[in-house]
């Protein structure tokens, strides 16, 4: 299956509420899982991706460091507003390895995706990739 989530096939990290220059948002598309996104240490955090186009999607997975609860909003506007909360997860946290989580979405229909995380077992999480089908 083709991922939708990399900036080579158009997707754009259009929000993030933290940048680290070491480690910008834009490494979450990169399609490299050695790459990552890391938060300033306040709760809660966010990025929001821009497909290409709009899109049916089934699957989201999200490889993830310290990330506790995370919220997942979906919007099919031009101009990522009128958001609608379409997914919410309990992450089990596992030391000093990556969390690997799937949300199955059922061939909701996108153009945005917005992902919050609004608490981590510690101050600071990572996101490495997010995988789209």
């Amino acid at each position: 299956m083709i991922d939708h989530a990399l900036s080579s096939l158009g997707a754009q990290v259009v929000l993030a509420t933290s940048c680290d220059e070491k480690h910008p948002p834009e490494n979450i598309i990169d399609g490299n899982i050695e790459t990552f996104w890391i938060s300033t240490g306040m709760f809660p955090q966010e990025f929001i991706i821009r497909f290409a186009e709009s899109m049916k999607i089934s699957l989201v997975t999200l490889h993830s460091y310290n990330v506790k609860t995370l919220k997942i909003e979906k919007s099919i506007s031009d101009d990522a507003t009128d958001f609608e909360p379409i997914s919410e997860k309990q992450l089990e946290h596992i030391e000093g390895h990556l969390q690997t989580t799937d949300i199955p979405l059922n061939g909701l229909t996108v153009t945005h995706l917005r992902f919050i995380v609004t608490s981590g077992f510690d101050h600071f999480v990572s996101v490495h990739r997010i995988s789209i089908e």
